[in-house]
């Protein structure tokens, strides 16, 4: 069989972005999420709660959910790398984790409206998200086999700019001809395709099947165009991979540049999830907005993401992936700011008119920073963090990568929770999030712009 030109290994590479997005998009952040919250809150209002305090465990379990997928990605990550990066393989495992994310995601159609297997829901969509973060750690290791230093950060961000337009077609086609509303219809007043039953909510619980229908179909240019460069064949042994992943942490202490970078990104990626998560509260609770401004406010910000991400590939490659990093900081430093000085009675200390749409038109403004520049940052820290893999052990050195994004992730939940409970303010809960941007920005100065290795691409 003829072996896939460069170019055709750099498109099948893209498709695994395009592929996967849904996950993020569909299920977790604007269908399945929002719907489990949903049936669990009336599930525990059916039950004798109130209104409050079902809202509150609703979220509750659903937050317990991510923060034990996190935990468990976050830790295990590493572990998997290793292990693949000692047996010379990585396919077998990409393939094994693609499984994972086919039967997790198709499985969320038999989550019951009535909140009767709520469990069963949770641990079909861990299922599904592990299998879905584990293979991304594998795919982002192939990063640096696609082209030259000079090279990556565009391959980095066209990816992702790829995978964006995937997720937001994926979210618009299931808004348009699937996802119901309280009429049973769809936003385009369609009744629910292939005669899915509104009443059941099967139109919403199709977003399951969809995902995995849409992962199916397009990771199929991906198996045909990405090969791998196999090592020597050896046999997986835990006690070798657990070997080299200890002495990875260890060398850290002799590879400044990659601490610092591992530091700085766990830091300002902690952050930008936590901009992700506030943003769609904040418009609620504070601006007032519906659910379909905030659907609109999403989708924006999704298409903001790849058209800048796509954009911002061009400048990593011309100027390196570590100006980019600190520009789109301090952008989003500016944009929390904002959020901390804007409500629906003023805007920096200036007062509104009663009905005044400034607010409004900011808040889209900062939608569109926050997808936009949030996935700029994502694309050049994946390039930033090839500059510094170990070329004997990419796999393992991007799992270090997913467990740094990981470790803190309670931290800005925390942080926005505390000062929200102390100010009373949703609006004052974000400012931790400017502390977090700052403290990862400090750390830059000591992470170079071409990493702390020697480079063994061709």
């Amino acid at each position: 069989m003829t072996e896939p030109s460069l170019k055709k290994r750099i498109w099948g590479w893209f498709f695994f972005d395009w592929a996967s997005q849904p996950y993020h998009t569909v299920l977790l952040t604007f269908i399945f999420g929002p719907f489990f919250a949903s049936v669990a809150a009336e599930s525990y209002i059916a039950s004798g709660l109130s209104e409050q305090a079902a809202d509150a465990r609703a979220q509750s379990i659903w937050s317990l959910s991510l923060t034990l997928i996190g935990l468990t990605v976050g830790f295990g990550g590493p572990v998997m790398g290793a292990l693949a990066d000692t047996a010379g393989r990585r396919m077998p495992w990409i393939i094994a984790f693609s499984a994972m994310f086919v039967v997790g995601a198709g499985g969320l159609w038999w989550t019951e409206p009535d909140g009767s297997n709520l469990i069963w829901a949770l641990v079909f969509f861990a299922i599904g998200f592990i299998g879905a973060e584990y293979a991304l750690i594998f795919t982002n290791a192939q990063l640096p086999t696609l082209g030259s230093p000079q090279e990556i950060g565009k391959i980095s961000g066209s990816g992702f700019a790829f995978g964006y337009l995937g997720g937001l077609i994926s979210l618009a086609i299931l808004l348009l001809f699937f996802v119901e509303q309280a009429d049973g219809r769809t936003i385009a007043g369609l009744a629910p395709a292939f005669g899915l039953d509104p009443e059941a909510r099967e139109g919403t619980r199709f977003a399951g099947p969809f995902a995995a229908l849409w992962f199916l179909v397009f990771m199929i240019p991906y198996f045909l165009w990405v090969r791998e460069v196999r090592g020597e064949h050896r046999p997986h042994s835990m006690r070798a991979a657990l070997a080299s992943l200890i002495g990875s942490v260890r060398g850290l202490a002799k590879r400044p540049s990659l601490a610092s970078y591992l530091g700085s990104s766990m830091l300002y990626r902690d952050a930008l999830n936590g901009l992700y998560g506030f943003g769609g509260t904040y418009a609620l609770l504070v601006l007032d907005w519906e659910v379909t401004q905030v659907g609109v406010f999403g989708i924006v910000s999704v298409l903001a993401a790849a058209a800048f991400s796509w954009l911002g590939g061009g400048l990593d490659k011309r100027f390196g992936p570590k100006p980019v990093i600190i520009t789109t900081i301090l952008g989003l430093m500016l944009v929390c700011l904002t959020i901390v000085n804007m409500s629906r009675e003023s805007f920096y200390g200036v007062e509104l008119a009663a009905n005044s749409s400034l607010p409004d038109m900011v808040f889209l403004g900062c939608g569109i920073m926050i997808g936009g520049l949030g996935g700029v940052l994502q694309a050049a820290s994946r390039s930033m963090m090839v500059r510094h893999a170990d070329a004997e052990a990419p796999t393992e050195s991007f799992g270090l990568y997913g467990l740094s994004g990981r470790a803190t992730s309670f931290l800005a939940p925390a942080l926005i929770g505390t000062v929200t409970a102390l100010t009373e303010s949703a609006r004052l809960g974000v400012a931790p999030l400017i502390f977090l941007f700052l403290l990862g920005l400090i750390l830059l100065p000591w992470v170079k712009p071409d990493g702390d290795r020697a480079n063994t691409w061709d």
